[in-house]
């Protein structure tokens, strides 16, 4: 089995524990497994959003964040972030990890993502090039727009996003306060 299907297994710190098959780490109530989400951010101060392609395996047409994926095994988290974001959007940027937390969630299909998330914030003013296997559609919105979406209509975003939007926003607000004191 090649390395684009399977995932890292984890303990509640983050220590590898174990390889699994990507589809039998999210069956039957999940296994812990290595994630990161990446939040791309414009000039503007708008992310980066994608709704996710309709042949997705879990989440289909679901707005989710800019991109997110699973890094291969022995693979670095920002290594990782720089390869998926290139194939699933068709852009690169500057990135640095914010934060990580731990999820767990029923994304339909009879799957649970049960993930040790790796959060990436990003930078870029580049429109995507988005994969058409992946991605359905995109836009760019302010962190308040999504959150009054988020309200109105969370049965249209991924768990993930709605479960991480608070630490979201506050990393943001730092990091462009540590910018614009630069």
């Amino acid at each position: 089995m090649s390395d684009d299907q399977k995932v890292v297994l984890v303990d509640e710190t983050d220590n590898q524990v174990g390889i699994e098959d990507k589809m039998e780490a999210h069956r039957n109530g999940g296994k812990l497994h290595r994630a990161f989400s990446i939040f791309v951010f414009n000039s503007k101060g708008q992310t980066l959003l994608q709704q996710r392609a309709a042949k997705k395996y879990h989440a289909p047409k679901l707005w989710a964040n800019t991109c997110c994926s699973h890094p291969f095994p022995g693979e670095d988290i920002m290594h990782a972030a720089h390869r998926r974001l290139g194939e699933e959007m068709g852009m690169d940027c500057n990135m640095r990890e914010a934060f990580s937390f731990i999820y767990k969630a029923p994304v339909g299909n009879g799957l649970t993502e049960w993930e040790f998330d790796h959060v990436v914030l990003g930078f870029s003013d580049q429109e995507p090039k988005p994969n058409a296997d992946e991605v359905m559609a995109y836009k760019w919105v302010s962190l308040e727009e999504l959150q009054e979406d988020i309200k109105a209509n969370p049965d249209q975003y991924v768990p993930w996003l709605k479960i991480s939007f608070d630490r979201l926003r506050d990393a943001y607000k730092k990091e462009r306060d540590s910018r614009t004191a630069e």
